[in-house]
């Protein structure tokens, strides 16, 4: 079932019209202008504009660009999110990411990890499973997916070479993680300059997803692969959740035909309303209208890296 409470779109409609008519009616300004800039032939100047709406003076972002964190306050969560939303449109460059690593230095442990979430979260509201501790770790969580964003770039700061190694250490020695972590490591992995080096990492934590089954190979059968705790019922995760490109390491974890069931999978996921659903805890309704355009426009951008048609 749709849930906006929008009519149903016609199933003869293709996936991006559907997803279209969603947007227009659901989205934030920065999702409808990266969803103009990703399908709709638009330019990345927009797109920045309203993410502008989200910076503060220190260099992070707050006022619930991540939306289970609410609240004006710069978050490690929420500048991980504006670092998608820049390597996305071609951006993450300049000025603004230099602020951004001078930020980052700011907030990291002394082993240059980032917590998910610092203390100045306390006070304004945030979703239940978010931790909010007076001293929090640095996580891979975290740490990884914004390194690989920057090293993606070709970005160079003195704070990348703690937090690199930081994440090599955490990535080397996993024994068991969750699915989260796992997309992270593999954002990592994907663009760290040590490419013989994350080629062998990737390899053995694809053999760690297998083992302890992180990743759902057969969407019929949904019950032999249990959630992670603290997850939702819902939250299973797909080779796609870690492939989202082709060009990713974590592709080769992945069979031909379990990478085309997973794509399958996804694209049936589409909603009448003509939105992709939001799978992990649900704990305030606004989040989730907020959140679904944003799990549409990748569920979108998934599909068409791996060439299936989207209309």
């Amino acid at each position: 079932m749709a849930e906006t409470g929008a009519s149903p779109l016609p199933p003869a409609r293709s996936p991006l019209f559907r997803a279209e008519h969603f947007v227009w009616l659901t989205a934030r300004v920065l999702e409808q202008r990266l969803f103009t800039y990703h399908f709709l032939n638009g330019t990345a100047d927009p797109v920045e504009t309203a993410l502008d709406a989200y910076r503060n003076d220190d260099g992070g972002y707050g006022h619930a660009l991540e939306p289970d964190l609410r609240g004006p306050v710069s978050q490690p969560l929420h500048t991980a999110r504006a670092l998608r939303v820049l390597d996305a449109i071609g951006r993450c460059a300049g000025q603004r990411i230099e602020r951004v690593c001078r930020y980052l230095t700011t907030v990291s442990t002394p082993q240059g990890a980032l917590p998910a979430v610092g203390p100045s979260q306390r006070g304004y509201p945030a979703a239940p499973f978010v931790p909010l501790l007076d001293d929090p770790p640095g996580d891979l969580l975290t740490t990884g997916a914004v390194v690989g964003l920057l090293h993606r770039n070709e970005v160079w700061h003195a704070w990348l070479f703690r937090a690199t190694d930081f994440c090599w250490q955490a990535v080397e020695s996993l024994e068991r993680s969750h699915p989260y972590e796992i997309e992270a490591a593999v954002t990592f992995l994907d663009s760290v300059p040590d490419r013989p080096r994350a080629e062998a990492a990737a390899d053995r934590l694809g053999r760690l997803v297998r083992e302890h089954r992180l990743a759902v190979l057969d969407p019929d059968h949904l019950d032999a692969h249990p959630v992670a705790p603290g997850y939702a019922p819902d939250e299973h995760h797909f080779p796609h959740d870690y492939a989202s490109s082709p060009r990713s390491l974590a592709r080769a974890w992945f069979t031909d035909d379990e990478m085309a069931c997973s794509l399958d999978f996804l694209a049936a996921a589409q909603q009448e309303d003509g939105g992709w659903p939001v799978t992990w805890r649900r704990w305030a309704p606004t989040t989730v209208t907020e959140a679904r355009p944003m799990v549409t426009i990748e569920a979108l951008r998934t599909l068409r890296s791996h060439g299936r048609a989207i209309g």
